[in-house]
């Protein structure tokens, strides 16, 4: 019979797990209850309830996310880039019985220090499905990921998304602004500035006296706040990371459509990720092999 097993991505704000059996999802289900949303339960508690119903004691659950950090279950060792792919499933850490969490990954040299957890996961099933050398995954901290066939080399955060939403709503460039629009034209045009003179801190208060003295519309600010500050991630980062031939950008379709436009406008082509997609096909690829009691699976046990 095919094996049955239960992923689990636990963020700091969300919870989201499916039950599986074999390759066939039959049931799915999210709650709010993140790492930073436990009410004063216990993540044995929250994990309980979320899968009520669906498991014995022989159902194994792989976790990734915040869930690994020191605000989630259990602090999970990070693994040190550079490493194999396939070692982020040879070393899980086990938390309950048959409850296991994959590790992050970390860089630390005096040029680089940087970290990950839950974007490793999206990478083993990136890497799987769009083979390439550079991965760019867009959201709050956006990771830049360069790899091989075989091997993850090194990786870089922008904090582009934090800094738009801290600019936006907690400095003076957002200060007083109504109710933002979207506007294609406006990001645009902040893309375009950004991709020109990626060097951000001389132009961010122009952001504010622009809107105050006119010249862009204030329910716009978002829009062109949003290209200024992606259009100069990816052109200092693709500058930086200017050997990696293919690109696949693992994002949902919102960010996806914003950071295609900057790449077109640097010509360079890219391929198309579902970041929801890739996340699976990473957990998954794990969990059937603890489900199947593979040799990673009987090594990730002892860790």
């Amino acid at each position: 019979m095919t094996a049955r097993y239960i992923t689990i991505d636990w963020g700091s704000t969300n919870l989201r797990a499916w039950l599986y059996q074999g390759d066939e999802c039959l049931e799915s289900r999210q709650s709010v209850a993140g790492v930073t949303r436990l009410n004063g339960k216990s993540p044995q508690v929250v994990l309980a309830e979320m899968t009520q119903g669906w498991r014995n004691d022989k159902t194994p659950i792989v976790m990734a996310g915040m869930i690994g950090s020191n605000l989630g279950w259990k602090t999970v060792p990070y693994l040190s880039v550079p490493i194999q792919f396939s070692a982020i499933g040879e070393q899980l850490t086990p938390v309950a019985d048959n409850v296991w969490i994959i590790p992050g990954l970390c860089v630390s040299r005096e040029d680089n220090h940087n970290v990950m957890r839950g974007e490793e996961t999206q990478l083993l099933g990136a890497h799987q499905l769009f083979p390439s050398s550079l991965y760019v995954m867009p959201g709050t901290h956006c990771k830049w990921v360069s790899a091989d066939d075989q091997q993850i080399h090194d990786f870089r955060t922008v904090m582009t998304g934090e800094l738009h939403h801290l600019l936006l709503h907690h400095s003076l460039v957002g200060a007083g602004l109504p109710e933002q629009a979207v506007c294609p034209e406006v990001f645009n045009a902040g893309l375009k500035r950004g991709i020109d003179s990626p060097v951000l801190l001389p132009f961010l208060f122009e952001v504010r006296a622009s809107h105050i003295l006119g010249t862009l519309p204030r329910e716009y600010v978002s829009e062109f706040l949003s290209g200024l500050l992606i259009g100069a991630e990816v052109a200092s980062m693709s500058h930086y990371f200017a050997d990696q031939q293919t690109i696949t950008l693992v994002a949902g379709l919102s960010l996806a459509a914003r950071y295609q436009q900057a790449f077109n406008a640097i010509g360079r082509n890219i391929s198309l990720a579902d970041g929801d997609t890739v996340f699976q096909a990473g957990i998954r690829s794990i969990a059937n092999a603890v489900a199947s009691q593979s040799p990673a699976y009987r090594y990730s046990s002892r860790y």
